[in-house]
């Protein structure tokens, strides 16, 4: 009597199904890491540049509003905070016209204009 008559061929095509499956799996894992490089990484990394940005307008800098309106920083209003620390206000006092300043929350601050020399 042959000792292999008694295993199943169907024990020995599983162990190739289990290779094939985890092959068929791989695909799926490359493209999420190429999202992940590509898309999402560079996207987390530029809204913490944003936020570190925002966090660190003073009086003078020159802003654009979520809703496009251009001014410069009049006033960065210190405040407590829980533990008697004073951090700077949510608030910010921006003058978008000579002697007319209005109050805009530190989150609707798209982004802050640098001037950048000119070439000569």
């Amino acid at each position: 009597m042959n000792p292999f008559a008694l295993i199943s061929p169907a024990y020995a095509q599983d162990a190739s199904g289990m290779l094939g499956n985890a092959t068929s799996f791989l695909p799926l894992v490359l493209i999420f890491a190429v999202f992940y490089f590509m898309l999402i990484r560079p996207q987390q990394q530029k809204q913490k540049e944003t936020r570190a940005m925002i966090a660190a307008v003073k009086r003078g800098d020159r802003v654009v509003t979520g809703g496009g309106i251009l001014g410069t920083v009049q006033r960065v209003p210190m405040v407590q905070d829980k533990t008697g620390k004073q951090v700077p206000s949510n608030e910010i006092e921006v003058e978008i016209a000579p002697n007319i300043r209005v109050t805009v929350l530190r989150d609707t601050i798209s982004a802050v204009v640098r001037p950048t020399a000119a070439n000569d």
